[in-house]
């Protein structure tokens, strides 16, 4: 800092009060990398560890088993059916 008349001149670290090595900048970004590398482990470790991620939502009541009754033939219509052919597709209204 010096005097030249009635004008003071300092300089640029002594006007902010700090050096300006950028330091803040780096734990940013180091800070924020570790962030997304620890949601990635977790979220990656816990996707390949769950077994089946719809069994929670689907009661054993719920479940139906495939039957081969019909053993690839298409199921009769029931007789409240109407069942009609329009442009060659056949329509089932129930």
């Amino acid at each position: 800092m010096h005097r030249e008349g009635d004008e003071v001149h300092v300089s640029e670290e002594e006007a902010v009060g700090a050096s300006r090595e950028g330091v803040v900048r780096w734990i940013l970004i180091i800070g924020t990398l570790l962030a997304i590398g620890a949601l990635s482990i977790i979220w990656i470790t816990g996707a390949a560890t769950r077994s089946d991620p719809d069994a929670e939502y689907v009661s054993k009541d719920a479940r139906v088993e495939p039957k081969d009754d019909h053993l690839g033939k298409p199921l009769p219509a029931q007789t409240s059916d109407k069942q009609t052919v329009e442009n060659g597709l056949p329509v089932v209204e129930n």
